[in-house]
């Protein structure tokens, strides 16, 4: 499945407890369910290959992204550039992300003890080891996997380069 454009904006944002039964019954109908997370700050083609190689490992995939207080406490106070409306507004119209829920937390690990993924998708600025949560996804059998190009694309790089070239 490709990461094609889609004509519904936001309208696959749901709250957790939506999320939680849409989990529990794919996983009961024998679909796998993966999890991929992270700001979504600035969408780019790092951000597009990632979740479509997560999508790609399973049957559901749920995006789980971090809200602006989540990200400013994660990233700084000048972050994020695109607020939280608009980042799950831009990854809605992405056909490889079926569903997507905001969470406020520093980590997404109580939001994946919620859904039990049967797969955590992360990129390939991480190791399967360096996971933070790999811990707690193994705590019910899922596994942790690494999706995506090689890290050639950040946010931060992009707000670097528009930095440098309008100085």
């Amino acid at each position: 499945m490709g990461c094609g454009v889609s004509n519904a904006p936001r309208a696959k944002l749901i709250t957790l407890a939506e999320a939680k039964v849409l989990a529990e019954g794919m996983r009961t109908a024998g679909k796998r369910v993966v999890v991929a997370n992270g700001a979504f700050d600035m969408l780019h083609v790092g951000h597009a290959r990632y979740l479509a190689a997560a999508r790609a490992a399973g049957d559901i995939l749920f995006v789980a992204v971090n809200s602006d207080a989540s990200v400013r406490a994660s990233k700084g106070p000048l972050r994020p550039v695109v607020p939280e409306g608009e980042r799950v507004e831009l990854l809605s119209h992405l056909d490889c992300v079926d569903w997507i829920v905001l969470f406020d937390e520093p980590s997404v690990a109580e939001l994946l003890r919620a859904l039990k993924p049967h797969l955590h998708a992360k990129g390939t600025d991480y190791t399967v080891e360096s996971v933070p949560e790999r811990a707690v996804v193994a705590e019910w059998g899922g596994e942790t996997v690494i999706c995506g190009d090689p890290k050639e694309h950040a946010t931060t790089d992009l707000v670097a380069e528009i930095l440098t070239r309008f100085r």
